[in-house]
């Protein structure tokens, strides 16, 4: 095993997402074991509401975790994995479409300083602007991928794989 990755869906979505689907199959080929937490009953409490219980289930995920995870994850699950390593020793951050703060939520979005970060986010992204995610990157020195993409990241999913193969190795 060359590590543990618990990986976040975001809202209306499913631990069976197109996106943490694919690269918890790339994590799985190159030896990684996965966790995918299902959050479609927290997300019922809506955007605001979902994130402490999605914060307690990963946390929880985190504590069962046989090692320091490395924490995926998408929109809302960005959001929560980044505040997340703020409490639980983790290995890393590969956050997708990330929304810099949530409407109704009293914090805006942190991360550990000094983890091993990396972002993608689309130019296009209408529900999560990408001026937040630059922002974040600057403040942190995370490298970010910027593509020609909408919230769904779908058209450029090849180019996420190869980044995300790339972050895992730079782990290993």
């Amino acid at each position: 095993m060359r590590g543990h990755i618990i990986l976040s869906h975001g809202s209306d979505s499913g631990p069976d997402a197109t996106k943490v689907s694919a690269l918890a199959a790339t994590a799985e080929s190159l030896g990684w074991t996965t966790h995918r937490p299902d959050y479609r009953e927290d997300d019922l409490k809506g955007h605001a509401g979902s994130i402490d219980p999605r914060l307690a289930r990963l946390a929880n995920a985190i504590k069962a975790s046989p090692v320091p995870p490395v924490l995926v994850g998408s929109s809302m699950g960005a959001f929560v994995s980044g505040l997340a390593s703020l409490d639980a020793p983790v290995a890393g951050l590969f956050l997708l479409a990330l929304p810099a703060e949530i409407p109704g939520y009293p914090r805006a979005f942190a991360a550990s300083a000094g983890l091993t970060t990396f972002l993608v986010h689309g130019y296009a992204d209408d529900v999560c602007p990408v001026e937040g995610a630059i922002a974040f990157a600057r403040g942190q020195g995370a490298p970010l991928l910027l593509v020609q993409d909408d919230h769904r990241l779908s058209d450029t999913l090849g180019d996420i794989d190869a980044e995300f193969r790339r972050f895992l190795d730079s782990l290993a």
